[in-house]
This record gives C-alpha cells, structure tokens and sequence, in this order.
C-alpha cells in the first residue's frame, strides 16, 4: 500500500512519547502522520516539519483538517478525556495512548461517545504486540498450562527525584491519575488480566517511600483473585536501584511460561510440543530488545507499529481493534480496585 492509499494519523500532545508515535507511523502499513497539534506554535512547527506532517497551534483547525482520519493522544492521562471527545465530536477516530484514561468513569464516557458518534476507539498496550506475549495467549486459548494456579506481575523500577520534578503533571492524581500502578505499572497489569482473566478480588497496600513533592504511591502492592480460581500477586515500584525489567510469570499445573519484557525465560510444559524449542530460542533473552528500566524514553517503536496496524485493520474491516476501548478500561478497574483497597484497608470486589 502506498502511503497517500493510507490512513492519516494526526498526534495531539508532542511531548516524549509523541516521537515514538511518529516514528511507528512511518513504518506502519495503513498509516501516515499528517499533523501535529500543540498549543506552543513553535514546538508544533519544529516537531512536525521533521516528520513530514503539518504543525497546528488551533484545535479546531486541526480537527477540521480533512486529511486527518485518526487522532493520536498522548497528553498527560488525566487530559485525555476532553481531547478525546473534541475528536469523537468531529468523528474521528481516536487511538489513546495508556491509560485509557484515569478512572472507570471517564473511561465510560469516552467509550458511550465513540458508540454514539460511531467512531472506533482503542488504546495503546504495546506489550501486547510483542510475540512473546502472543505464544502465552495462544497457548492459554489452547489449555497448555491447565489449571492457572499463580500469575505474577514485578514491575520493579528506578525513577529518580528529577524525573518527577520535570513536569508539574507528573505525580499527581488529576494528571497522572496514579504512580507507580496507573503509569508504569498498567501494561504488566495489562498483561496479567490479558493472560488470567478477569479479576473477581483485589487486596492492595500502597505507600510513597523514596520520592518527594508527588501525591501518588511509588510502591504497592495486592493480591489478586481471578475468576478462574487462580490467585496473583502485583508487584510495583520506581523506587528499586538499579531497576529491572518489567516480569510476568503465569503458573498452571501443566505448564509455565516466565515473560522479562519481550524475552520468554521460561517455557515448560508437561506435554512438550515440536514447535516449543522454537519458541524458546525465538524469544530468548538475547533475542529480546533493549529496554532500559530506568529510563521513560527512547522506546522501541515495533509495539506501537503492530498497535496502529491492528487499527487500520480494524477500521477496513469494521470491526473493533484488539485493544479496544472496552479492553482498555479493564486494567484502569483493577488500578481503581487497589486503589480503593488501599485507602479502606478492606478487600475490593469486581467488577466495580
């Protein structure tokens, strides 16, 4: 497919996620970036001339741009919502990035909108791309693991005292909408409900323990328990020196798989197959990306490729992308559980 036959994305906010948005659009199929809305003039010229697209300081004018089919969002998660339904307004369709946005209310009303002004909406949950987390969904859908005993999540990071201090969203609860859980944490919180299911109990604790001038928890915790009788426990922090790459480990009686960002480290089952020792070195550790767990950018923009490609997909085939807005409101519930536990003390129930 040429790119002027493609569908035109155009990125609202233009902060430090924004370039990894541009630089997937230029390699996805379906997709091309036309436009850039910030309300700085300048960094809204000086950031889309060097991809190419159209720079708007006006909202309206951005909106109203004929060549634009998709909106991009990537303002701090507490603004997505009023961004969001301006593009719903204008029947556009409207991919998020994660969160969805900070609470099951708001994600509500953008969800209602989209049915309304029937427009597709979907977020971004990059992790979900990777092939890795694919084989494990794939063999749930099969039974290998059996009966899930145990699926974990440890999203031990480092963020320094400076990261939170360079920006005054950072930290707090309208913007950020949470810490460690709501901001770093929700793709392995993703993940986790992706592989186990949906979540019926959560106990949580959370406590801010090495960072300063933030409102939201740097460190939590919770016990979960699925629907399918499985029990699983969250693990999250940006407090931990050096840090460590985002883990999901799912246990079952017939098998375990044990996923380190895009690497499988374990992949075991009690009925080995032909195609699990491909697997395996396929996605081994030293086959995995580069990620850094102590930095917020410079990510691989693969994930977000296969992301957009879905949507485009979804958008020719009328039907909802994978990481829909019904789908992305479920790991934003969990947040809220814990959240909600945390405060009470008290085990939560879902769904809310």
């Amino acid at each position: 497919m040429q790119k002027q036959d493609a569908y035109g994305f155009g990125i609202i906010g233009l902060g430090s996620i924004a370039k990894t948005h541009a630089e997937a659009l230029l390699h996805a199929k379906g997709c091309r970036l036309v436009s850039g809305y910030h309300a700085n003039k300048e960094k809204a010229t000086a950031f889309c001339s060097h991809f190419g697209a159209k720079g708007y300081d006006d909202l309206e004018a951005f909106l109203s741009d004929p060549a634009l089919d998709v909106v991009l969002i990537a303002t701090p998660s507490g603004s997505h919502l009023e961004s969001a339904l301006a593009s719903i307004a204008h029947k556009k369709h409207v991919l998020i990035e994660k969160p969805l946005e900070v609470t099951v209310e708001r994600c509500d009303q953008l969800i209602s909108a989209s049915q309304r002004e029937q427009v597709v909406l979907g977020s971004i949950f990059q992790s979900r791309s990777y092939g890795a987390a694919k084989a494990i969904k794939k063999a749930l859908e099969e039974g290998r693991f059996g009966q899930l005993t145990l699926l974990d999540a440890q999203i031990k990071w480092y963020r320094s005292q400076a990261y939170y201090d360079s920006a005054a969203w950072r930290g707090t609860w309208q913007y950020d909408g949470g810490g460690i859980l709501m901001n770093q944490g929700i793709h392995a919180i993703d993940l986790l409900q992706w592989f186990g299911g949906p979540v019926s109990e959560i106990f949580g604790a959370t406590a801010t323990l090495t960072h300063e001038r933030i409102e939201v928890e740097d460190t939590a915790v919770a016990t979960l328990r699925f629907a399918n009788g499985a029990l699983g426990v969250i693990e999250g922090t940006t407090g931990t020196y050096p840090g460590f790459l985002k883990r999901i480990e799912v246990c079952g009686s017939q098998g375990s798989a044990i996923l380190e960002e895009d690497s499988l480290l374990t992949w075991k089952f009690r009925e080995e197959r032909i195609e699990d020792e491909l697997i395996r070195t396929q996605f081994s550790k030293e086959h995995g990306s580069k990620v850094d767990a102590t930095q917020s950018s410079g990510l691989d923009f693969a994930g977000h490729q296969g992301v957009f490609e879905d949507f485009v997909q979804a958008l020719r085939e009328n039907r909802d992308p994978t990481i829909s807005g019904k789908e992305a409101r479920k790991p934003v519930e969990i947040i809220e559980a814990i959240y909600a536990s945390a405060r009470g003390r008290v085990p939560v129930s879902l769904p809310l």
